[in-house]
């Protein structure tokens, strides 16, 4: 017989069961597993497994939201079955072999008529009252890119101010002294309608109202290459019209070059107010990080080579694109590889494994791998575009580029004309330009125009122009 139980006290699963003590236990999710400390013998035995784990050197967070599979050898689970409870960070229930991680909120906020009282409760609340950010990256699936490194320069500079962050549950690490509101729950609410300036990186979604005094500085994430917004392919009225209410809601709109400051005004109807060309903040790390803290972090070794292969999304398929066997090419290239799937796949795809490869998808800071990788792999990410800042090498693997450029996105420009490095359709194509030694010098003059057009405001101090002008505006106070 096994049975299961939560332990409230410990914020852990414990499975118990009679007859021979398992040799391994295990609970394994789509971005984290856990294993069980194992107990007992004899008679009887005891799986007990945290509800929280550590990643890259951080602290102990609770574990990802998601469906995770309960592996003990040997062990009959067909009959476990534990009533969901809500625990400090998860809420958790147990059916068999399968255990549900939730983020901790009240499951009556999560029915039709809790979300409507919620909202009604915000559209109602006065609103823009407290010397506070409301921070958001990439809709609280993760903390970082530009937000993250205006939040590290206002709490050194204006440490008063009070900053929320929005997640989507608590496995996601927030910034020293701010405070973590997950998304849909009362305080996630309140914080939104609250803070006096909100800093996000990409749309305002749910029903945002804005308040009296209250001010929005739109980040964005990248600059472009694929089209966006008004300038996508085909005509779509209702998704046209969406753009333009979104866009109102936006005071200032960050812009990391003048090139993207032109695009960014069109694409999103952006007009009569600024756009602050300033370089990108999350940049600010490729001039003035430390390379080796995040190698030690990752289990990197000094003299390794390291390569970041860093895809972005589809619009046809929800997961990372699987162009790459990464053993493979640690192998072929004698390197590290590390795997950095989009945001967007976050929470539908799972973690890559293999020898000397580490998944970094849920690594907070794109920035920071980019300034240990030694080469970057993409292929029409705008990662190309910050990466350029620390003068690596890049390739990129493109082996559906007629297909993404000419019915998925289209581009802005020829990627094959200007890229400031080699564009290739297969694996072997890659492994063949990794091992070349003329590459640099082959593109080194695409790559010398790319920076002087892309990055000539990214000199390390984007975050402190950015805080200067908040400050200055009394967006937030001192």
């Amino acid at each position: 017989m096994t049975t299961a139980r939560i332990d409230d006290a410990a914020e852990a699963l414990v499975i118990a069961g009679t007859g021979a003590r398992p040799a391994a236990a295990v609970l394994v999710g789509p971005r984290a597993r856990v294993d069980a400390r194992i107990t007992g013998g004899g008679k009887t035995w005891k799986a007990t497994f945290p509800l929280q784990a550590s990643r890259w050197g951080g602290p102990l967070l609770p574990l990802p939201a998601g469906r995770y599979e309960l592996r003990i050898a040997d062990a009959d689970l067909a009959d476990l079955r534990v009533p969901p409870a809500v625990l400090t960070g998860v809420r958790i229930a147990v059916d068999g072999d399968e255990v549900r991680i939730a983020a901790p909120i009240d499951p009556v906020y999560e029915t039709a008529e809790g979300r409507a009282t919620l909202e009604e409760r915000y559209v109602a609340q006065t609103g823009g009252t407290e010397n506070a950010v409301f921070f958001e990256s990439f809709y609280g699936r993760s903390v970082g890119c530009n937000p993250r490194a205006i939040d590290r320069e206002l709490a050194a500079r204006a440490p008063e101010v009070r900053r929320y962050w929005s997640v989507t549950d608590l496995s996601v690490e927030v910034p020293e002294g701010a405070i973590a509101v997950v998304e849909g729950s009362p305080q996630w609410w309140h914080a939104r309608g609250a803070a006096r300036l909100l800093v996000v990186n990409d749309w305002l979604r749910r029903r945002f109202a804005r308040k009296p005094g209250q001010k929005v500085l739109q980040t964005w994430h990248g600059t472009p290459l694929k089209r966006l917004a008004l300038h996508r392919p085909g005509f779509d009225p209702r998704r046209m019209a969406a753009v333009v209410k979104e866009s109102r809601r936006w005071d200032v709109l960050l812009a990391q070059n003048t090139y993207s400051e032109r695009i960014l005004r069109k694409a999103y109807a952006f007009f009569g107010r600024p756009i602050w060309v300033e370089g990108y903040p999350r940049n600010d790390a490729l001039v003035t990080g430390d390379a080796a803290a995040v190698r030690e972090a990752l289990g990197i070794g000094a003299d390794e080579r390291v390569l970041l292969y860093a895809p972005t999304w589809r619009d046809d398929r929800t997961e990372m694109v699987d162009f790459v066997d990464a053993e493979l090419l640690a192998r072929q290239a004698n390197a590290v590889v590390l795997v950095r799937g989009h945001s967007r796949t976050i929470e539908q795809g799972r973690d890559r494994a293999g020898a000397r490869v580490i998944d970094v998808t849920g690594y907070p800071e794109t920035s920071r791998l980019l300034l240990v990788a030694d080469a970057l792999i993409t292929d029409y990410s705008s990662v190309m575009f910050d990466f350029s800042v620390t003068g690596k090498p890049m390739y990129f693997l493109v082996p559906d580029l007629d297909h993404y450029r000419g019915q998925l996105r289209g581009f802005y420009f020829d990627l094959a004309d200007r890229a400031p490095g080699p564009l290739v359709r297969t694996q072997d194509e890659l492994a063949a330009a990794l091992d070349d030694p003329d590459h640099v010098a082959t593109y080194a003059e695409r790559y010398a125009a790319w920076r002087r057009q892309f990055n000539t405001r990214d000199d390390g101090h984007a975050a402190r122009r950015v805080v200067d002008r908040l400050l200055d505006l009394g967006f937030v106070t001192r």
